[in-house]
């Protein structure tokens, strides 16, 4: 049992990993930023949260190809902050200090980032926004309806199908559609070698996360991911143009700080 949970875990890591690298490689590399064309009675109560699925696939694929991922993840991070204040201000529930120190270390950091970052880009950070309230609001959402009779795999899928279908329909009204013929890597097999590449992944990115849960406790689960987060980051300053400097460092290093003590009190509420 020990090891079909490491084999999960690794299976997430690597699909996390390529997911990001390949999305990065096609959004800033190749500049294909045309997310509409790009990612694509129980039923009716989850269309909210489908909804928010649009919203942070949009507004990441945005932010993704503007900032470079350490400081995207560094921002992703603050939507971990909305849900701890939703449980602490709305439901009442008991937050232990390490978790409330873990918010304040995580809200620092993203809110340090911008007067630090020397890449900063007013665009990046803006779609950067959208996305982690859409990742809350969508996390928030997901935990009150657990009595959905939609398994965790259920829900995926419609959120897929819904955001091909909303995605398709948009790329008109935004002028994807029309843009999209200027593309000068159109007919190239690199950029639909790394679309195809970038859809395969996610929907591998999307079983395994569920396969994760499915199999680990909490605190284990988010160990995994945050293990995933921090090696994606590693290896993209690596291969992509990330300028460095110590302040930006400090960022990502407290906002490392506080993940880590999220993953501790994850481990120790279980």
């Amino acid at each position: 049992m020990c090891m079909r949970r490491c084999l999960v875990g690794l299976t997430f890591c690597t699909c996390y990993l390529a997911f990001y690298l390949t999305n990065k490689y096609v959004l800033s590399v190749l500049k294909f930023t045309y997310p509409t064309l790009f990612q694509g009675a129980d039923v009716l109560t989850w269309l909210p949260a489908s909804v928010l699925f649009v919203g942070i696939i949009y507004a990441g694929s945005r932010a993704l190809s503007r900032l470079a991922i350490p400081v995207f993840l560094t921002l992703h991070n603050v939507a971990e902050v909305i849900i701890c204040g939703h449980q602490k201000c709305f439901r009442k529930e008991k937050t232990s200090p390490a978790k409330i120190c873990s918010a304040l270390f995580l809200l620092a950091a993203a809110g340090c980032l911008p007067f630090n970052d020397s890449q900063f880009d007013p665009d990046g950070y803006f779609w950067a926004v959208i996305h982690l309230f859409c990742v809350g609001a969508y996390r928030i959402l997901q935990k009150s309806q657990k009595s959905n009779a939609l398994s965790d795999i259920d829900q995926q899928y419609l959120n897929y199908i819904f955001s091909v279908v909303l995605l398709a329909f948009a790329s008109h009204p935004t002028g994807d559609l029309f843009r999209v013929r200027d593309f000068p890597f159109l007919y190239f097999y690199r950029f639909h070698g790394s679309c195809c590449a970038s859809g395969f992944l996610g929907f591998f990115l999307m079983f395994s996360t569920v396969k994760l849960k499915s199999l680990m406790a909490p605190g284990q689960c988010a160990a995994w991911i945050f293990f995933a987060k921090v090696i994606t980051a590693g290896l993209s300053i690596l291969l992509f143009d990330v300028i460095l400097t110590s302040a930006t460092v400090g960022c990502f290093l407290l906002g490392g700080l506080g993940e880590a003590l999220l993953v501790f009190s994850e481990r120790k509420g279980a």
